[in-house]
């Protein structure tokens, strides 16, 4: 019997078995009945002692309702040690309460999930005002990884004019924008953004010159991207193409980014989406590796 194993929820099934197939470890998927009055019984496969699950937490209420459920089938029935596989994570952005009364649902979701699970793994969380991912989850273990490698890599694979700018929408996009602009050898520039509400932002660049007959990677979330683009045309860019983590948007919004002008949109599979052309399976599996290792040396132990 395999001390490791990947269980996916409904939506998740296929990335769980690809990236169990990866690792040479067995895959179940958890199924999902709802009734009338829309509860949920969920039902898992048989576990090994250290179960992953793996979940993109996008339209996450049912899916958190089920991962409750799902641990609890988990460790009934023998899972010492359970992992949340999450490439995107829900409720990060809300990290303080901005006006009276709302709730900071980073801190609620956070204490829910470290009371769920082991170790919780994911791929470039919203921590927008929040330092580290350890300060989500302080009692657990836990891993913020980044997709710049597989970005770049996909982007160097599908060929890169070396003019080509990097831009971000604002001051807390610089990091990630410097570093992939740092891995494809390229210049980079971050712009300023003023948000008005969910669906409303306005973009400037503080130097245009700098975009000015040069193509530009536009990298950021839908609303930014269209007012990022449109700035950057407006500014001479030569082209404006754009790379997404999480494309949490739906699958018609390319009608909107053909008219704001982008060229393209790739993100990565983090959200299963039309616009998936960046596999985070490597990303993934080296995160995992070091647990299936020490699973099996545990298991050699013993």
């Amino acid at each position: 019997m395999s001390t490791l194993g990947i269980q996916g929820l409904p939506s998740g099934a296929d990335d769980a078995h690809r990236l169990a197939a990866r690792l040479g470890v067995p895959a179940g998927e958890i199924t999902i009945h709802r009734f009338p009055d829309a509860e949920l019984r969920v039902t898992v496969a048989p576990p090994t002692p250290v179960t992953v699950i793996y979940a993109s937490l996008d339209r996450p209420n049912d899916k958190l309702v089920a991962l409750l459920l799902a641990a609890e089938g988990l460790r009934r029935n023998g899972a010492k040690r359970l992992i949340l596989l999450a490439p995107y994570l829900c409720y990060m952005r809300q990290d303080a309460a901005f006006h009276a009364r709302e709730a900071v649902s980073q801190k609620v979701v956070g204490r829910l999930l470290a009371e769920i699970f082991d170790r919780i793994i994911t791929v470039d969380a919203h921590l927008h005002r929040t330092p580290d991912i350890h300060d989500v989850f302080p009692s657990i273990e836990a891993d913020n990884l980044s997709a710049t490698p597989a970005m770049a890599e996909a982007l160097r694979a599908a060929g890169l004019d070396p003019r080509t700018v990097v831009v971000g929408p604002d001051a807390e996009s610089q990091p990630w924008v410097s570093k992939l602009a740092g891995e494809l050898e390229i210049a980079f520039a971050v712009a300023q953004k003023t948000r008005r509400g969910d669906r409303s932002v306005e973009v400037a660049l503080p130097d245009s010159t700098i975009v000015a007959e040069r193509p530009v990677l536009l990298v950021d979330d839908i609303v930014s991207l269209i007012a990022c683009a449109r700035s950057l045309l407006a500014a001479g860019a030569r082209s404006v193409d754009a790379v997404i983590t999480h494309a949490l948007f739906p699958a018609d919004a390319t009608t909107e980014f053909v008219r704001a002008g982008i060229r393209s949109v790739r993100s990565t599979t983090s959200v299963p989406h039309p616009t998936n052309a960046i596999p985070l399976d490597g990303l993934l599996a080296d995160a995992l590796r070091i647990e299936l290792a020490t699973a099996r040396a545990a298991e050699k132990a013993s």
